[in-house]
């Protein structure tokens, strides 16, 4: 297994965020920063990272605020951090804070977004938003994003009463926490990985009104009004499995073909569940090279490997 570094690092709002480092052998040609999904953490991708490490690239992937470790290490964490305490503000906030400590880690290589699920959201939302948007060029600094099986929609949407009822109780009580996490079953084909999920002490089935309200709302502005303020010249890949049961296919294929970005691309994954780099039977395989080779494909031909 490639190795890693972990450090506890100090972000927005002076939390503590717990964080890791892949690096490759060799200097990197290119640096990811990685957003989980809801109600998971960083160390569910340790199968992951190191194909991109072997590929010359280095990975930069951070517990969110409210979750994993940053949420639950009694010993490092923050204060006032605490389980599913968080806001879709803050969490963007905190995807800026990590591009730019990226940036400076990195040696001047090309640096590249990628998210999961909520973190695919997040990354489609991050050069989009309205409300306290990033600097300009932090922006135009990355050299495109990655978003997999993105919530935009639910697969199944909550009902209209339910979320009206607790975006109001939000902002009485924005982080009591109730219960949410999707259906492990639903996860992928691989029950092992399932199973291991629901045993996992860092997954909490939980989220608060806050997270889920903003959570939900900040995916329904993607798709009805934000994508226009898509750059056009930032490079998009957006992945999701034909059979998610967890977040909308069709929504993601609709978010693809609104956006006018000058370099887009959705790749469908017939059959995939939510999580494709999960799958068994060669799916997350041929998930993590198409990845790979999209941010290969996106390299100043200086950093390309001399044939």
């Amino acid at each position: 297994m490639s190795a890693f570094t972990e450090s506890w690092l100090v972000g927005p709002q002076e939390t503590r965020f717990f964080t890791r480092t892949y690096c490759p052998s060799s200097p990197p040609k290119a640096v990811i920063v990685f957003v989980h999904g809801f109600v998971e953490h960083i160390a569910r991708y340790e199968h992951v990272f190191p194909t991109w490490t072997s590929r010359g690239i280095t990975i930069f992937a951070y517990d969110q605020r409210g979750f994993g470790r940053t949420a639950l290490d009694g010993k490092n964490r923050s204060k006032d951090s605490a389980y599913a305490k968080t806001s879709w503000k803050e969490q963007l906030e905190d995807i800026e804070w990590a591009v730019r400590h990226a940036r400076q880690e990195s040696s001047g290589v090309p640096v590249f977004l990628y998210g999961h699920s909520m973190g695919g959201a997040l990354v489609l939302a991050f050069p989009t938003r309205a409300e306290a948007p990033p600097s300009k060029e932090t922006v135009s600094g990355l050299a495109g994003i990655i978003s997999t099986s993105p919530l935009i929609l639910q697969a199944k949407p909550a009902a209209k009463a339910a979320r009206w009822i607790g975006g109001k109780a939000s902002r009485i009580t924005p982080f009591l926490t109730i219960p949410a996490a999707p259906d492990a079953k639903d996860l992928s084909h691989d029950d092992a990985v399932n199973q291991a999920y629901l045993k996992d002490p860092l997954v909490k089935p939980v989220g608060s009104l806050r997270g889920i309200s903003d959570m939900l709302d900040g995916g329904e502005r993607l798709l009805g009004r934000d994508y226009a303020r898509w750059p056009k010249q930032l490079p998009v890949l957006l992945i999701h499995g034909s059979e998610d049961k967890v977040t909308s296919f069709k929504a993601t294929e609709k978010f693809h073909e609104l956006l006018e970005a000058e370099d887009k691309k959705f790749s469908p994954y017939s059959n995939g569940f939510h999580e494709l780099h999960n799958e068994p039977g060669g799916v997350k395989e041929k998930l993590i090279d198409e990845c790979i080779a999209w941010v290969e494909a996106h390299l100043p031909p200086a950093i390309l490997p001399k044939l």
